[in-house]
């Protein structure tokens, strides 16, 4: 399995950048997860649009869904020039009809999963946790059989992240605040929160993510570091993992 950064930015994408969205992969089937603000053109330094099989959302707040809308039109636009029909499954929740009724296009197909059942979507066994956000959003744990990521998506701290992150390969998580600071009215994590998963459900690395505007992001890689004995990175675009 491996997991290539799109985009990493909370909220809106800094200069050259993008908001959430990551790439994943394995046995040759190519996963899109969230599709943030500038993740299509930092896409396609990694894979071409026409390569992907299936993309699945956590949630519909635009800094995960921007790009959903040009990449419906890249699909659309390269099935003509190539002569090509490729429909491609877009996943999402129901819990905004709204949001889910607009993954469907002429050459994307809008695909619900139910966070009670789990889903398979190609090689992936994808389990689903509800997140604490103003808008219904879900945590993945995303499992090829070999290797295990989970994708804390947009969230305050939950105790029930523990459990759901046991013995991840690799943990992404909202990182969106500092030490001390009080990131549950807007629904994101602090540094030492997203540590604080880390250590307890004994995950082999943390990626700090979903990163703010302000502030010195060493000093959210400093202050995880001082809880979790692992390895801390910060999410930047092109980083990638491969277990």
């Amino acid at each position: 399995m491996k997991v290539t950064v799109n985009g990493f930015w909370g909220g809106f994408p800094a200069a050259n950048g993008a908001t959430s969205s990551y790439l994943i992969s394995s046995k040759g089937f190519n996963l899109l997860v969230d599709c943030g603000s500038g993740a299509l053109s930092k896409l396609q330094t990694h894979t071409d649009v026409m390569d992907l099989d299936a993309v699945i959302l956590s949630h519909y707040h635009f800094d995960h869904i921007a790009d959903i809308g040009v990449l419906q039109y890249a699909v659309k636009v390269q099935n003509i020039v190539r002569e090509t029909n490729k429909i491609l499954p877009i996943y999402g929740h129901k819990e905004d009809m709204a949001g889910f009724r607009s993954l469907g296009h002429e050459d994307t197909e809008a695909r619900a999963y139910d966070p009670e059942q789990g889903l398979q979507v190609g090689p992936f066994i994808i389990q689903f946790l509800k997140t604490i956000h103003p808008a219904p959003c879900y945590a993945m744990r995303i499992s090829d059989g070999d290797a295990t990521v989970v994708y804390t998506a947009d969230t305050s701290y939950r105790e029930e992240y523990i459990s759901f992150s046991e013995d991840a390969d690799l943990l992404i998580t909202d990182s969106n605040f500092y030490d001390g600071m009080d990131g549950s009215g807007p629904g994101h994590m602090t540094s030492t929160e997203s540590a604080h998963i880390a250590t307890s459900a004994h995950v082999k690395q943390l990626w700090l993510s979903h990163l703010p505007h302000f502030g010195n992001h060493d000093q959210l890689k400093m202050e995880a570091e001082r809880i979790f004995a692992g390895k801390v990175t910060l999410a930047h675009e092109g980083l990638s993992w491969e277990a």
